[in-house]
């Protein structure tokens, strides 16, 4: 009996003292993994909580954000994360479906801006793939967002400012911009 005691006590020990072994969690990395566990479990809107969305429009509209009024930027940035979640994350899902592991490195913080590098392994019937991603963040208040995801080199973000965002601010500004996003939403959530 005094050995079991002895066992028992010496293993509860262990387990409440195996998280102080273990690494500290980056409080940096911890929004990207939440919205990469989160949009593979199609927990969409908690994915979103942890995007800098206004950081985005600025970047996206660039000298174009402060000119359009109070409502077009809410309205932008209301209407890009619909977009966003209704198109980019079936996609991540559906790379996701047969994702083996997913590995960090450390984040590399600049005052209140940082990336985090990581690597996704999928697993083909043939072969595993390995995709390079980084993120980059920005610390709004005290907490920090995800602003843009480069894949193989590639922004997200100038991407779609690049060939989607930049034309039509062009062609029409924020009137056609935002009409456009209006149309392109309501034609995803027909689908």
């Amino acid at each position: 009996m005094n050995a079991r005691f002895r066992t028992l006590a010496f293993l509860a020990t262990f387990a409440f003292a195996l998280p102080a072994l273990a690494a500290k969690e980056d409080p940096v990395a911890k929004p990207v993994k939440t919205v990469v566990q989160s949009v593979r479990y199609e927990r969409d809107a908690l994915a979103l909580k942890h995007f800098g969305s206004a950081e985005q429009g600025k970047f996206l509209l660039g000298d174009n954000w402060d000119k359009g009024t109070e409502a077009q930027r809410k309205e932008f940035v209301a209407l890009f994360q619909d977009l966003f979640a209704n198109i980019a994350f079936p996609r991540v899902r559906e790379n996701f479906k047969n994702l083996d592991t997913i590995t960090y490195e450390p984040s590399q913080v600049q005052g209140a801006e940082a990336t985090v590098a990581s690597t996704v392994f999928i697993k083909h019937p043939l072969k595993t793939q390995e995709m390079k991603l980084k993120y980059r963040l920005v610390k709004e208040a005290a907490a920090w967002k995800v602003v843009d995801v480069t894949v193989l080199g590639s922004s997200m973000l100038q991407d779609i400012r690049d060939t989607q965002v930049k034309p039509l601010m062009e062609k029409g500004g924020w009137d056609l911009l935002l009409e456009r996003m209006r149309t392109e939403l309501a034609k995803v959530k027909k689908k």
